[in-house]
């Protein structure tokens, strides 16, 4: 399996696949607390389209070592520079899920675009999950102690409700349940260090990505479901499209906040649809 190695000697385990020939490069940053696997849908429609497909498990998370040290979105951001200049990407497409959202939101607010054309964000954390008085729409501090709280009690079963649950909107009335993906959920989310799943919810909920969306100068596709009850739209992907310079926003009605694994075909297309548009 391929490591790459951070500057602080972190070794993260990626996936490299398809031509490295072809004209873009397309990026992954998975959620919290899962690994790359999570992309598997848009990896294998993207391959059939003769793309190049990058993904990395996050420090922490599935195959990469579980460092004690540098589990925040500062360092995340550093990771996905370090895997973009190891590899000597350039004309990138990166796209970031819920976490990943956040994690490419700092990377380009951190890094700069030079190595990247275009980027994507679904149902991401930016720009900033927590409630403040300049932020009311945000979660209480009191919604992500309970997150800490059930992870301390039985991390397991946490893993199992969160699934079951709000994450693929099984929780709503006529939602057809699949029992394999709360298991694959589970499955990945096991593999996570304790220590970077616990302090990663800090990461995700606190950190403030405004400054970092007003300084991205690429375009940049927000995709969010209208009924996510992980990261509401109101407070995310509406605000964050009114912040971008160059910002596109799509909605898809009813979707929850897993909407690459619920409305694969839908998501895969307008991201296609806007990598190609000119």
């Amino acid at each position: 399996m391929p490591f790459h190695t951070t500057k602080d000697s972190t070794k993260l385990f990626y996936k490299d696949l398809g031509p490295k020939t072809a004209p873009h490069t397309v990026v992954f940053s998975h959620g919290w607390p899962l690994n790359s696997d999570d992309w598997d849908y848009q990896i294998n429609f993207f391959l059939s389209q003769g793309y190049r497909c990058i993904a990395q498990d996050r420090r922490g998370h599935g195959r990469s070592e579980q460092p004690l040290k540098g589990n925040d979105m500062d360092q995340y951001a550093d990771d996905l520079a370090d895997l973009l200049n190891t590899l000597d990407v350039y004309n990138a497409i990166i796209i970031g899920h819920s976490t990943g959202g956040g994690e490419v939101a700092r990377y380009l607010g951190r890094h700069g675009s030079s190595r990247v054309f275009k980027a994507v964000l679904i149902s991401a954390v930016a720009p900033l999950m927590l409630q403040t008085e300049a932020n009311p729409k945000g979660f209480p501090i009191s919604v992500f102690d309970s997150f800490r709280s059930a992870m301390a009690s039985d991390r397991a079963q946490f893993f199992v409700d969160v699934p079951s649950g709000p994450f693929f909107g099984f929780n709503r009335p006529g939602a057809k349940v699949s029992q394999g993906m709360i298991w694959r959920w589970w499955s990945m989310g096991m593999m996570c260090g304790y220590h970077s799943a616990y302090e990663c919810i800090k990461a995700f909920s606190e950190t403030d990505l405004g400054p970092d969306l007003k300084r991205i100068d690429i375009p940049v596709l927000v995709l969010h479901g209208d009924d996510d009850q992980v990261v509401p739209i109101d407070a995310s992907g509406r605000r964050s499209a009114q912040l971008l310079k160059n910002g596109t926003l799509k909605e898809i009605a009813g979707g929850p906040h897993a909407l690459h694994t619920i409305h694969p075909e839908e998501v895969n297309q307008a991201i296609l649809a806007f990598v190609n548009k000119n």
